[in-house]
């Protein structure tokens, strides 16, 4: 049975297929799975627990995870909400299946206690044998509680630990569960991370959805004097362009000591179609607005998910961009993948990396690192 059903599952991009191989390969006692909404984490995890057990190689698995009222942000318990809490939970395993598996089988296997979805304050003080243990939207899970996890495990157990560090992670912790567990998992004897991104995406409509979620929360971002300045100053010269919010960093420029003359003082995020509003025909409007506001260099990018070119617009060479091949997420940070040119990129002791990580946390509370691109090994 474990073949038949989780055979089924056919990856749909590079991550997932790496994913479901490091699911199959039983030496990884701990797997982690981490990146956006709609890359299948959920689906994959769960239909590997399913399969597993079905197969015998687990007696049964145990579905942990947070249940947020979206509205308020509070962590519900089944002590509070009581049976509703386990319909609402037993909802979400019938909407990740879909017609994977019949729902009279999945309703026989929660009666019998092979399948169990309950919260993340089940597994304190327990200790599981013979289980497969998901912890599921880990952003959620209290930080300690997350870290608990990894004790519950007992003879012949399997951790497997989703969750989203990104965009679905609490405001305001700089460090949530996913990104706490993400973290010790990467040097953790017998543990497999594994980081999707916005290539990984499937799920219809997820991509617009990351999308709108990343311009509302830099519409909602704070701005200082200089970027309320800023703002005023570009309603005068182009009342016409939709701006979704200004970021500037001359502070972070003269901290990092960055005296070249090709890197800006600010940057300008425009809605999608608006960003020749705010540049003007022959950038008439662009110099208007740097001459008003004292910014001496104003970049421009539009409101978009390909960020390789927000680092293209922010890096202060402008040649960089023809070697680098990737910029995705992996884990809490943006990933930019380098062909070579890793000294240019970085800069002279390393500030023009240090200004893209820390205009991107100052923008979106997401850091960036660089790696080079693995080259091929000659046979």
């Amino acid at each position: 049975m474990m073949s038949s059903l989780f055979d089924n599952v056919k990856p749909l991009t590079m991550g997932q297929e790496r994913l479901i191989n490091v699911l199959k390969d039983d030496g990884n006692e701990v797997v982690g799975a981490f990146g956006p909404t709609g890359t299948g984490k959920s689906f994959i995890t769960v239909i590997y627990g399913i399969s597993a057990v079905l197969s015998g190689r687990f007696k049964r698995l145990i579905i942990a995870r947070p249940l947020i009222d979206i509205t308020s942000g509070k962590l519900e318990s089944p002590e509070e909400l009581g049976d509703l809490y386990y319909r609402v939970a037993g909802q979400y395993l019938y909407d990740i299946l879909g017609d994977m598996v019949p729902r009279d089988d999945m309703e026989k296997m929660l009666r019998d206690g092979r399948v169990i979805v309950t919260d993340v304050s089940y597994l304190r003080g327990r200790t599981f044998d013979e289980s497969v243990i998901l912890l599921d939207d880990a952003q959620h899970a209290p930080p300690e509680n997350a870290a608990e996890v990894l004790m519950r495990m007992g003879r012949n157990a399997r951790l497997i630990i989703a969750g989203d560090p990104i965009l679905q992670r609490p405001l305001g912790i700089e460090k949530d569960g996913a990104t706490l567990m993400r973290e010790v998992l990467l040097n953790e004897e017998k543990a497999m991370v594994v980081d999707l991104g916005l290539k990984d995406i499937i799920r219809p409509g997820a991509k617009r959805g990351l999308k709108l979620m990343f311009e509302l929360r830099l519409r909602r971002r704070s701005l200082n004097d200089d970027e309320k300045k800023l703002m005023d100053v570009i309603r005068v010269h182009a009342p016409d362009a939709d701006v979704v919010t200004v970021v500037g960093f001359r502070d972070i420029k003269e901290n990092l000591d960055i005296k070249s003359e090709n890197a800006p003082d600010a940057l300008i995020v425009a809605k999608e179609g608006y960003l020749g509003r705010v540049v003007g025909k022959g950038g008439e409007r662009i110099k208007a607005i740097e001459n008003d506001s004292g910014f001496k260099l104003i970049r421009t990018v539009e409101m978009s998910l390909d960020f390789k070119q927000w680092i293209r617009t922010i890096h202060p060479i402008s040649w960089i961009i023809k070697h680098i091949v990737d910029v995705d997420f992996a884990g809490p940070e943006l990933q930019v993948i380098l062909r070579r040119e890793m000294g240019a990129f970085v800069g002279p002791k390393g500030t023009y990396i240090r200004l893209l990580d820390r205009v991107f946390k100052r923008l979106l509370n997401i850091g960036v690192r660089a790696i080079e691109e693995e080259q091929p090994t000659e046979q």
